[in-house]
Parts: structure tokens; C-alpha cells; sequence
């Protein structure tokens, strides 16, 4: 990141996945979230450095909204989350023959998350040898920040049929997948976009988003379960809330609206941002350093 060369672009606005920018730039400061973790309170912490907040759905719009009745300074624009369209548009031509996986599999995703309070990978990897299937093909796919002596279970699963890939692109393995397995993971959502069913262990929020089972026994069951029924309707119920506009142009739209807010500015709310001194001093001494932690 060079400040110096942003700063001279002089940009109307900037668009950020994560949670920090550097105040200093110029421009109006947009937050698009880097995933569809809603059901996380971090989600909805307001850091004071955002403008505009672009939420994924009505779900993310109405807890933004009482966060704007209660700081004024900030705008809501509802657009959908942009990743949607790079996993709806993807291109999943050859994928098996990529990663190596035989043409006659079912092939069953693992995404858990990372999260102490919320991973599922310890209780369910002892569980998995028994719950896989000859005719199934089983990839895993952990979080960089997974504890990896939890991730070293693994190498007791002694399977042809079982790999873990490290990528941070989960996309290929969404359209490579027939069921994905999770937790509270955000990634659900993600995979939800392609009409495909879930399973998930001791979920935290949304119980009923996908086949929930509180007992790594019921895996097996819950994995037939998910294959041999429809899951469109619990798919649609949740994304309707959480991220409906699946037409592929949420890019675009996003686009389109910060262009009529540019020629509108006026329609911004016109209270200033708290002064957020401790976090814009937390930013300087990150950029000269190359360490600290921002929260």
C-alpha cells in the first residue's frame, strides 16, 4: 500500500473489504465487508471510519439502521456483497480434473471456522472416518488461522478418498461440491448462492439455515439426508434476508449508486465522525511499523 500514490489519484471514493482505512486518504470512505458474517457481533462494530456502508441484505440493513439512528454521520446503501458475483459468474470448467478428483464422486466439502468459540473441527474430525464413503470424495478445507495441531487429526484418517486443499480462494471448491459441512462459518452463505444443501454442527445463530445436528454421530444421516432432499426452499428463506440480488450485477448496481450519490453529495448526512483519535494513531503507527494489531 502506498499512501503517497493513493493520496495523488485523489479518488471520489474508497472502497474497502476490511474493517480499517487509512483516514488520511482523500475521498468518501465505503465499507463493502470482506464476508457475509452476520451473524458475528463484529460485524456491526462501528470503527468510525466509514462513510458509506454497503450491506449484503435486508438482515445487515436493519441492525446498520439502528446504528445510524444512534452515530447520524454514516449512509446505508443496500447493494448485495460483491464476491457474489465473481462465485455466480466463476468459471468451473475442469475442475475435478484440477484437483484430482475421479469423475464418479460425490464430493463433500468441510469448511469450518477458525473461531475457538465456534469451530467444529475438533469435535468432528475424530468422527469423519466413519461417516466417509467409498463412493464419495472428501475435500477439506481449513482457515489459514485454524489451530493446526487440531488440523494434524487428520493424518489418522487413513483415506484415498479425503484431501485437504490450502487455497484462499474457497470458490472452485463451492461449484466443485455437492454438500458442504460447516458451523457457524460464513462461507455457508457463499455456497448457499449455488443452490446446494448444508450441513451444520452446533450452529450458533440461523439454526434452521441448513440440516443442524448437535451430535458427531448424526453426521452420516445428516450428509443422506442433504443429498436425497431439496434444499431451495431453505436456501431461498435465507438468502432473501441475508443477500437476495443474485443476478451477478451487484458490482455494477454498487457502482452505479456511489456515481448518483457523487453527483448528489448533498444527500449524505451531514454530521461529523467522531474524532476516533486512539484507532487513526493505531493506523499510523501499523503503516510505519508493519505490526499492531487493529481492532
Amino acid at each position: 500500500f502506498d499512501r503517497k500514490s493513493a493520496t495523488a489519484f485523489l479518488p471520489d471514493f474508497v472502497l474497502c473489504p476490511g474493517n480499517f482505512v487509512d483516514f488520511r486518504l482523500p475521498g468518501i470512505k465505503v465499507q463493502l465487508f470482506h464476508g457475509l458474517g452476520i451473524e458475528k457481533e463484529s460485524h456491526y462494530k462501528i470503527r468510525h471510519f466509514f462513510d458509506i456502508y454497503c450491506t449484503s441484505g435486508p438482515f445487515v440493513t436493519e441492525r446498520f439502521k439502528i446504528l445510524q439512528t444512534k452515530y447520524k454521520y454514516f449512509h446505508i446503501e443496500e447493494t448485495g456483497w460483491p464476491k457474489i458475483d465473481y462465485i455466480l459468474n466463476y468459471d468451473s470448467t475442469d475442475l475435478k480434473k484440477k484437483y484430482a478428483i475421479p469423475d464418479d464422486k460425490t464430493i463433500i466439502l468441510y469448511a469450518p471456522t477458525f473461531s475457538e468459540k465456534m469451530e467444529s473441527a475438533t469435535e468432528l474430525i475424530p468422527h469423519l472416518k466413519n461417516a466417509i464413503r467409498d463412493d464419495e470424495f472428501w475435500i477439506l478445507k481449513f482457515h489459514e488461522l485454524m489451530d493446526k495441531n487440531i488440523i494434524a487429526q487428520i493424518d489418522d484418517i487413513n483415506a484415498d478418498n479425503i484431501k485437504i486443499i490450502e487455497t484462499y480462494d474457497v470458490t472452485p471448491l463451492l461449484h466443485l461440491a455437492d454438500v458442504m459441512i460447516s458451523d457457524t462459518s460464513s462461507v455457508i452463505y457463499e455456497f448457499m448462492v449455488l443452490n446446494k444443501p448444508v450441513v451444520t454442527y452446533k450452529t450458533q445463530s440461523r439454526i434452521d439455515k441448513a440440516i443442524n445436528i448437535t451430535d458427531p454421530g448424526e453426521l452420516r444421516a445428516a450428509i443422506d439426508k442433504a443429498l436425497s432432499e431439496s434444499c431451495t426452499d431453505r436456501n431461498n428463506k435465507q438468502l432473501s434476508e441475508i443477500n437476495p440480488y443474485l443476478d451477478g450485477r451487484i458490482s455494477e448496481n454498487l457502482i452505479n449508486r456511489l456515481e448518483e450519490i457523487h453527483k448528489h453529495p448533498e444527500n449524505l448526512p451531514n454530521h461529523k465522525k467522531p474524532l476516533n483519535l486512539y484507532r487513526k494513531i493505531q493506523i499510523m503507527y501499523h503503516e510505519r511499523f508493519r505490526k499492531g494489531y487493529l481492532r
